[in-house]
């Protein structure tokens, strides 16, 4: 027992050491055993080499090498060293400190990496400059990255709008052909009449007036390079509610140009590669081609995802968001929809959408389907936000 805290002690210092690096100014004095040194390499390869370009003003591939099989086996080695959510950070800084998005060019890198959600916007972003050979292995790692996607959000979503949807279409007002006659009389039992032998029904329940759907569903996202990931989500989510035969969904798109995806959403896969990562942002063209869609607008729910920062005409995009959310359409814009929080998003337009009593706040994917169960039962959407921390911008 007396050496536990020395052992505690030698550990601490030991993580310091691994922290601090292989520099004479690192001040623990603590030499590492054989595994620990090939741990520091990683480490090294990766941080050392970003400081020294982030002081050099260069942009070389530093000690990870320029040749992508040194990349590969850097990547190999960080995932027999690390577990897989510090895998990813360490994927994500290379990516961002080392300039080393061409080599993903290269299909045998592509194998050698963990696949998440910000290296598949890393591919969507470099799809037009990526070589054939490389294109089916990033379809793969795009596909697994869907599939695990698919497998943690499909069925919670599914069950959230199908709730909804069940307690928006309830008839409470039953014409003699759209009674339930079943529960109808079981809810009224209470109300027997003896002396009539009958029911006096109190209440009436009827079945749900039966329409092609019950809503429409419009997802208008931002493609801009910031975005990245809320564009992944917002194609795994519009799939999933194209699946349901009671929603009617669209998704569109958008920089500078809108892209309507509709017609790609029974692939999910498609539906992200048919997406451009970066470039400018026009709200006002996106709103003014999603207002086109909307044929009932009552029965609408439009849901805009952008940090709002306007490229275009910023008071014509506040002139169509206010006809969009006058028309009765239950509107809301997702600064962001991924696991990360608000981005740096524009404060003033969100204020000015929330003067419309439209909402602007960041979504986690986990609570999109709630978000959209309430949009379906007509709940106001910046009561909701409240209720769950997430609303940044109100109304004065």
């Amino acid at each position: 027992m007396s050496n536990e805290p020395e052992q505690e002690d030698d550990e601490r210092v030991r993580r310091w050491r691994l922290m601090l690096g292989s520099r004479d100014c690192d001040g623990t004095g603590h030499g590492l055993g054989a595994d620990d040194v090939k741990i520091d390499n990683c480490l090294t390869a990766l941080y050392d080499a970003a400081l020294e370009q982030e002081r050099e003003g260069k942009t070389r591939g530093g000690s990870l090498g320029a040749s992508a099989p040194g990349v590969a086996r850097w990547l190999g080695d960080i995932r027999s060293y690390f577990p897989v959510s510090v895998v990813k950070v360490m994927q994500q800084d290379a990516l961002e400190r080392l300039n080393i998005k061409r080599m993903l060019l290269e299909p045998e890198l592509l194998e050698s990496v963990e696949p998440d959600v910000h290296l598949v916007s890393t591919l969507l972003s470099l799809g037009s400059a990526m070589p054939n050979r490389t294109k089916e292995t990033a379809r793969m790692v795009v596909r697994k990255v869907v599939d695990n996607l698919m497998r943690r959000l499909a069925n919670p979503t599914r069950q959230a709008i199908s709730g909804a949807l069940n307690r928006a279409q309830r008839n409470n007002r039953p014409r003699h052909n759209e009674m339930d006659w079943q529960r109808t009389i079981r809810l009224n039992l209470k109300h027997y009449q003896a002396e009539y032998k009958t029911i006096i029904p109190d209440r009436k329940v009827g079945f749900g007036r039966k329409r092609s759907s019950l809503k429409d569903i419009i997802l208008c996202v931002d493609q801009s390079g910031s975005m990245a990931a809320s564009v992944v989500y917002s194609g795994i989510f519009a799939s999933v509610l194209a699946s349901l035969p009671a929603v009617n969904t669209s998704l569109v798109v958008f920089d500078t140009s809108v892209v309507d995806l509709t017609d790609k959403l029974s692939d999910p896969i498609e539906v992200l590669f048919g997406t451009q990562l970066g470039g400018g942002t026009d709200i006002h063209r996106a709103l003014t081609y999603s207002q086109s869609l909307m044929r009932r607008p009552s029965d609408t729910i439009f849901v805009l995802i952008s940090d709002l920062f306007e490229g275009g005409n910023v008071k014509e995009m506040l002139k169509v968001m206010s006809q969009i959310a006058l028309s009765g359409a239950s509107c809301v814009a997702l600064l962001a929809l991924n696991d990360e929080g608000a981005p740096m998003y524009d404060h003033t337009n969100a204020a000015a959408f929330a003067a419309f009593g439209v909402p602007s706040f960041a979504c986690t994917p986990d609570l999109f389907p709630e978000l959209m169960a309430a949009a379906i039962n007509k709940k106001d959407l910046s009561q909701w936000a409240s209720q769950h921390d997430l609303l940044t911008s109100r109304s004065q």
